[in-house]
């Protein structure tokens, strides 16, 4: 049996004074806990660190924390995290405005493909309009139950994970980052298309103004989800009363018969007839407007975000949004159908921007209003994104598939650097495909139509072990069996479809993305095994550390260092890497005047060089006395202002990168303040 370790007391940040009373005699001891702005106590060994311990001390830092502050907000503790939840009116805004949204163009990429045949051909938008209506039905219906399921979130990474094993949970999680990242760079470009349709002037700064769209989402993410949802509920709201306003009044007109004209510029009837209507091209039309259905698996993969019970609450926003969704698709594709729109063939005007403009009259009030709203929907649509992408991301470094900076929260409980991420990579897109919807659609949707399939077998998979003690079992599966197979059908035709305009980079990229992650995943699995204790009675290693003290000169800084060197072991010696005989001799003859508290070894460097050979040195000594750990202690003195800090320890910062990647050598740093303070008597050992 193991012999037990002698464990000191931890301090308690408590002290107890010994004070006289007010009568001869008289004494007591007063408790006093002078730490108590930065901690609380809790128990013996356990205390919790305030706000206070995050204050910046300098001028400076000051300044940075206000702007910080005004930037991101006030951080909010772990403790509160429940109270940033949101409920169904918020939740309908952060969840489902990508799904809605795609509204404003999913009846435009129908008809722009349509089109190639011609103008007769444009009658199929609706019939294909109904078929993607009623896969989004049978979507939504199937997603009830993963929610219900699954209340954890995670989605279809989740559930394939679980019930189809990890290859095809990351399949899932691979299709859903790169849909994600698509969904951020669509929706911006299809928001700035909608706002050239009444500013053209805009149209050739379409670029930067997405750029900026994005910048503006991620740094109102960063502050929190509850807070991003207050901030972009309201455009959602205003844009579902305008729409449903404006397809209300165009379905009066046509019921009295008062229905406009519509005549299109000669020049947008060039390019109809390029090709023969076929099933190919049919196909295509039907993968183009599939892009509506994108977004449907956002609400089951933010359930955690919801307020108790979260999965009743994402529930009825899936609901919701499907029937929001429904309705406009419905609506609009059957409107453009009966005026006889055509697309603009150079995306300077929407769709919906020619049956606001027909229905209420271009420039009007109303007009402004819809395109406005549609605008803003459009590009805080890609808030769905930034809600989705970084809590998958957490989710998949928390299991080891992505690296472990994914998993972390910031000061308003945002898991920051997932947001960031997202945003580059928006960016680049919107950069690389010029801010053109009609460019980023063939990208987009194949992923997404993975992820549903995935997700929906899982389910099956998922009723199909619960079949002793379910209830239901069998209908619930065939259920989430009729959505597996149906979403399949759409990935296939989806991927055929548009593999030769640009899907087969997201083909590509999937397993590339999956062989990355397993990679990461291997990393993390061999780090954990080189590392794991095997037993817990493990001894500590007992072979004394050699250190070492580089000295460049004789100053505070370096009796300082010395002495902590002295402290920690009676075998420090000290070395100096001098650049000609006449230095080494004039620093030997100093040190002994000055009486060295250690041994001082000096090492030659006819080449001007200061790391190589001191490295080669701790190599040397390495080798006289193998496996014996080296600790090198660095004086380093802290200017008196930031600005100073240009000016100096640039050799001792390359030192430290430079031996941080050696092998069993320990670097610390003893620092010495130039502000007058501590201009005292060095401790002694």
């Amino acid at each position: 049996m193991a012999e037990r370790r002698e464990v000191p007391d931890l301090p308690d940040f408590v002290e107890r004074r010994e004070q006289q009373g007010s009568r001869p005699g008289n004494r007591y001891v007063r408790i006093v806990r002078p730490s108590q702005r930065e901690f609380t106590r809790v128990g013996p060994g356990h205390v919790v660190a305030s706000e206070a311990v995050l204050a910046p001390r300098t001028p400076l830092g000051r300044v940075g924390d206000r702007i910080r502050q005004f930037l991101f907000g006030s951080r909010i503790a772990t403790a509160r995290e429940i109270h940033e939840r949101i409920g169904v009116f918020k939740g309908l805004a952060v969840f489902a405005s990508d799904n809605i949204s795609s509204s404003a163009y999913a009846t435009e990429e129908i008809m722009r493909v349509l089109v190639l045949a011609g103008a007769g051909a444009l009658t199929l938008t609706m019939p294909i309009t109904i078929a993607i209506v009623a896969v989004l039905g049978i979507v939504v219906a199937s997603y009830q139950q993963t929610i219900r399921a699954y209340p954890n979130g995670g989605g279809s990474y989740i559930v394939a994970s679980d019930n189809l094993g990890p290859a095809a949970g990351l399949t899932a999680g691979a299709a859903l980052l790169t849909d994600y990242v698509l969904t951020v760079a669509v929706s911006i470009a299809a928001g700035v298309a909608a706002l050239t349709s009444i500013a053209p002037e805009l149209f050739d700064y379409r670029v930067l103004l997405g750029v900026a769209f994005v910048a503006l989402l991620g740094l109102g993410n960063l502050r929190g989800i509850r807070e991003s949802a207050t901030l972009f509920s309201i455009p959602t709201y205003v844009y579902l009363v305008a729409i449903f306003g404006l397809l209300g009044y165009g379905l009066f007109r046509l019921v009295t018969g008062d229905l406009p004209a519509y005549q299109a510029p000669p020049s947008w009837s060039q390019t109809e007839g390029a090709q023969a209507l076929g099933l190919v091209l049919i196909l295509r039309a039907f993968a183009s407007g599939s892009v509506a259905l994108t977004g449907t698996e956002a609400v089951s993969n933010g359930v955690p975000a919801f307020k108790p019970p979260e999965w009743r609450h994402a529930q009825v926003v899936l609901i919701l949004m499907g029937t929001f969704f429904g309705a406009i698709f419905l609506g609009m594709s059957f409107l453009a159908g009966q005026i006889g729109i055509l697309p603009d063939p150079s995306e300077q005007e929407t769709v919906v921007s020619q049956l606001t403009a027909l229905l209420v009259g271009a420039g009007s009030p109303y007009h402004y209003l819809v395109q406005i709203s549609t605008a803003l929907l459009l590009v805080l649509a890609a808030n769905t994104a930034f809600a989705d992408f970084p809590r998958l991301s957490s989710i998949l470094a928390r299991d080891g598939f992505m690296p472990r900076q994914f998993s972390y929260r910031g000061d308003r409980l945002a898991f920051s650097i997932g947001i960031i991420a997202l945003a580059l990579l928006a960016i680049v897109l919107i950069v690389a495909f010029g801010g053109s919807v009609t460019n980023l659609i063939p990208l987009y949707t194949v992923g997404v139509f993975v992820a549903f399939t995935l997700s929906q077998a899982g389910m099956v998979r998922h009723w199909w072990k619960l079949r002793r003690t379910e209830r239901g079992w069998r209908t619930r599966a065939a259920f989430n069996g009729v959505g597996a197979v149906a979403t399949g059908v759409v990935a296939i035709i989806v991927s055929e479809a548009k593999f030769a305009l640009g899907a087969w980079m997201i083909i590509v990229l999937i397993p590339a993305l999956i062989a990355v992650m397993w990679g990461i995943h291997h990393h993390y699995r061999s780090v954990r095994d080189a590392l794991v204790l095997e037993r817990p009675d493990t001894p500590l290693p007992t072979l004394a550390p050699r250190v070492v003290v580089p000295v460049s000169r004789l100053d505070y800084a370096t009796l300082y260092a010395l002495a902590f060197a002295r402290a920690i072991s009676p075998e420090a010696i000290a070395v100096h890497v001098s650049e000609s005989p006449e230095e080494a001799a004039e620093m030997r003859g100093r040190w002994e005047r000055w009486n060295g508290p250690v041994p001082l070894a000096i090492v030659e460097s006819p080449y001007r060089v200061l790391i190589a050979p001191l490295v080669a040195y701790l190599d040397a000594l390495d080798k006289q006395q193998p496996g014996r750990p080296t600790t090198v202690v660095l004086a380093e003195f802290v200017p008196r202002h930031v600005w100073e800090y240009v000016l100096h320890n640039q050799s001792s910062l390359r030192l430290k990168l430079r031996l941080f990647f050696r092998r069993n050598t320990v670097v610390v740093d003893v620092p010495y303040h130039l502000d007058g303070v501590e201009r005292a008597k060095p401790p002694t050992s």
